[in-house]
């Protein structure tokens, strides 16, 4: 099987920061760590590498210090790696991200499966892989749990998804595309051996002029989404403290009273 999996480089949860003139991360001078969701799909990829032979392949759009996070990934057991890194790319949303990445897998040959992370800590939408699929035209299935079975002879897949319900079981075509929750695997940490190899392995590099796309899908001005307003929420600290530490019956009181003047709780009925 030849096995594609899309990850992403993300700051560092603590250290997020946004533009708020654009409504977009701003990336520079924060620390960036793989997408900690894309660590799950590495895994699923290389298990079922494992079971079922082949190579899997790691490809990331990004700024050039993304390269880092695809050598973490070969480090882990990933066979080769691609970034897709240009400036002309900068400020794109989920839509146009989905589009170049899929014009990258494409120019990468065949594939029989691409295993991508539900969604990214720092976008949250969920929304690149499956339009990965779309705009590659292959099957997809969402939070997918469990690869049921695969069966090259006639080229489908079974796997569950996780839904509210519990699990569903779907049939897929292949080629196909799947997004996977934490439940399909635990990451395994990156062997000496695997650092060394990562250390050495050269990733391809892939800008605008090595793609076949459309100029006006790229980037900020070729996004259809935009971030209109971004507002950090505030935090109200005031009240009163009220302490039961020498009469109870009175804090309980006061506590009752402070919570009736805000309609929290219902009046005493006469």
């Amino acid at each position: 099987m030849r096995i594609i999996v899309p990850i992403k480089q993300v700051p560092e949860t603590s250290s997020v920061k946004m533009d708020p003139e654009t409504g977009t991360i701003i990336r520079a001078g924060s620390e960036a760590v793989v997408n900690p969701l894309d660590l799950y799909a590495i895994e699923a990829a290389l298990r079922l590498r494992e079971q079922h032979g082949g190579t899997v392949h790691v490809v990331s759009m990004g700024p050039p210090r993304a390269e880092v996070a695809v050598r973490e990934a070969i480090a882990m057991g990933c066979d080769s790696g691609t970034l897709v890194s240009d400036r002309r790319f900068g400020g794109a949303d989920t839509w146009s991200t989905s589009y170049v990445l899929s014009r990258a897998i494409a120019s990468m040959g065949g594939f029989d499966l691409i295993v991508a992370g539900e969604r990214a800590t720092d976008g949250d939408t969920a929304q690149v892989g499956p339009g990965i699929a779309a705009w590659l035209d292959v099957p997809v299935a969402t939070y997918v749990a469990h690869v049921t079975s695969i069966d090259p002879e006639v080229a489908t897949m079974t796997v569950e998804r996780l839904i509210e319900e519990g699990y569903q079981q779907v049939r897929l075509r292949l080629p196909a595309l799947i997004t996977v929750v934490k439940e399909i695997a635990t990451p395994r940490i990156p062997t000496l051996a695997g650092k060394r190899k990562a250390r050495q392995a050269e990733v391809r590099k892939l800008t605008r002029d090595d793609l076949e796309v459309e100029p006006s899908y790229l980037g900020l001005k070729g996004s259809p989404t935009k971030v209109v307003r971004i507002r950090t929420p505030k935090v109200t600290r005031g009240g009163r403290v009220v302490r039961a530490d020498e009469d109870v019956s009175s804090a309980v009181s006061e506590l009752i009273a402070f919570l009736r003047e805000r309609d929290l709780v219902p009046e005493k009925p006469e």
